[in-house]
């Protein structure tokens, strides 16, 4: 008897053992499985998809039927509530999750657990003791067909001690595939949660808290760069307010196309696929692409007619002196030959004095219409080439009794520009911007997934053929996103609104110059012809570049 005792003893004891042995398995795999959780929570940046991920894995570990997750919000008015944002329920898979808020007060179980900070465990929800501040309502399991029996309600506690969240699960189960809806089978199916799943869900619950601080700090660092790209971009615009709105709807385009592409199934861009983390470096690039316009010299970049201001100004002053000193010559003329001649004068010579002055203020004023046309911004003709060099070859007496020409080597080397309002310095120094672009991006610290803002941004001058500027690059060596900005870029800027020294362009007309460049082997020519076919440009040209903000 005290042998057979002793055997069952051992028995015991190595069944007690192996016991312990598949509960230490079990836990170091809990362990594990929290541990790759916590990874993945921490990995990951898209606010709903964390959400869904958190509570996806809560019901995982803790077999749950259904769930839901709240987040602490706060109003306008500083009061804070319980944003309900997400719900599963794998016996109901289709239901659509609806958008409510409640009060952060005792009189719901979510709200109580966020007032308290504790979680709370509910062995039956239809049978809440009477003495409880909070309740379930039932009507929602009454109109979808369902029955929520045991409930595990758990704060999410981050670093600081604050609640930003509350996680509810429904239905722990015997078995993970069963279904739950009605009272039969919450009795066959549905266990209560345990002290294990409350740490269980507490240790996940605070990793899940972390998660959506770090994701909410993401999101305001986001959303504060953001905000610093359009302030360049305003900066850009009032530097030029003649071109606002550019860099806007060059983005705009850009990113619609880049979006046309990711839907493409068949054709040249079947291949294509832009990430979101790469379409929003394309757009942060699409709205820095000129920001490097703040290095060019005001008087450079607003540049509207040939002369600088400062020439033009001098010119017209100085024709105005011109004018008045033929004419005081003209005078002192008249009184020498009255003084010669007696009070009635000669007057014939009278006569051929007044004759010249009219001449000489009439080549005067022919000589100034020629100056005010050939400074505007268009091809000079040769006609208005030959009347300069003309005119610059007259002189008249300065005040100071020395011969000055009419126009100097500076006046006429402006004046003399043969298309535009730049010469080739002035040319280059506008192409710079670029490279100004370019060496301002570099200083960023950009993060892994827009480390490319700076070398998208760098070609978009570029031509295929290695023509543009800066680098001469041909289109191996340019990114497809840098291509699809060139078109955006070229299309903005002839179709954009008037300006004093250019009209806006036809729509049809850009278009036929972009397909000329494609065909000439500048652009692109499978984009531009989704550019044209698509008619992805007329969002730009029907609503107000403000609406892009």
């Amino acid at each position: 008897m005290t042998q057979t005792t002793g055997r069952d003893g051992i028995a015991d004891a190595d069944t007690r053992v192996r016991e312990l042995e598949d509960e230490l398995a079990r836990l170091r795999e809990e362990r594990q499985e929290l541990n790759r959780v916590g990874m993945a929570l921490m990995s990951e940046r898209d606010p709903d998809a964390l959400l869904g991920l958190i509570l996806t894995q809560a019901r995982r570990l803790t077999r749950s039927d259904a769930g839901s997750l709240y987040l602490v919000e706060e109003a306008d008015d500083g009061t804070r509530h319980l944003h309900f944002l997400r719900a599963q329920n794998d016996s109901l898979p289709d239901l659509p999750t609806p958008d409510f808020t409640l009060p952060l007060d005792e009189s719901s179980v979510a709200g109580w657990v966020a007032s308290h900070g504790k979680p709370l465990v509910i062995d039956d929800a239809y049978h809440i003791p009477a003495e409880a501040p909070y309740s379930f309502n039932r009507a929602f399991d009454e109109e979808v067909g369902y029955r929520a029996k045991s409930m595990l309600v758990v704060p999410m506690i981050d670093h600081r001690d604050h609640v930003v969240g509350v996680l509810q699960l429904i239905n722990r189960k015997r078995d993970a595939a069963a279904t739950i809806r009605n009272e039969e089978d919450a009795a066959a199916h549905v266990l209560t949660y345990g002290e294990h799943e409350v740490d269980l869900v507490r240790s996940l619950a605070g990793q899940a808290a972390v998660s959506i601080e770090n994701g909410r700090l993401y999101q305001s660092i986001a959303n504060l760069f953001e905000g610093f790209i359009k302030a360049a971009v305003t900066a850009i615009d009032q530097r030029d307010p003649t071109t606002s709105g550019h860099s806007l709807r060059v983005t705009e385009l850009t990113c619609d196309v880049a979006e046309l592409m990711n839907q493409a199934t068949e054709g040249p861009f079947a291949d294509v696929h832009f990430t979101p983390e790469e379409m929003r470096q394309l757009r942060y690039a699409g709205l820095l692409h000129d920001f490097g316009k703040v290095g060019v010299r005001e008087e450079v970049l607003v540049k509207m007619h040939k002369l600088p201001p400062v020439l033009e100004a001098r010119v017209r002053a100085r024709f105005d002196l011109i004018r008045a000193t033929l004419i005081a010559r003209a005078l002192e003329r008249r009184v020498e030959i009255l003084e010669a001649s007696g009070a009635t004068g000669d007057q014939a010579e009278l006569a051929a004095l007044e004759q010249q002055l009219r001449d000489d203020l009439e080549r005067l004023d022919t000589y100034r219409q020629a100056i005010e046309e050939a400074n505007i911004p268009r091809v000079l003709p040769e006609a208005a080439a030959d009347i300069l060099q003309e005119i610059a070859r007259q002189t008249y007496t300065a005040p100071d009794g020395s011969e000055a020409p009419y126009l100097t080597e500076e006046e006429l080397h402006y004046l003399s520009i043969p298309r535009g309002s730049l010469d080739e310095d002035e040319r280059r120094q506008i192409e710079s911007h670029v490279l100004h672009s370019y060496d301002f991006l570099l200083q960023i610290p950009w993060t892994e997934d827009l480390a490319r803002v700076a070398e998208i941004v760098r070609g978009h001058h570029e031509k295929l053929d290695g023509s543009g500027y800066p680098d001469g690059a041909t289109r191996e060596q340019l990114p497809l996103e840098t291509r699809i900005m060139t078109v955006a870029d070229i299309f903005d800027a002839l179709t954009a609104s008037d300006r004093p020294y250019k009209k806006a362009m036809p729509v049809e007309r850009a278009l036929s110059i972009l397909k000329e460049e494609a065909e000439a082997g500048y652009l692109e020519p499978d984009i531009v012809d989704l550019f044209i076919e698509s008619e992805v440009y007329r969002k730009v040209l029907e609503r107000d570049w403000r609406e892009f903000l």
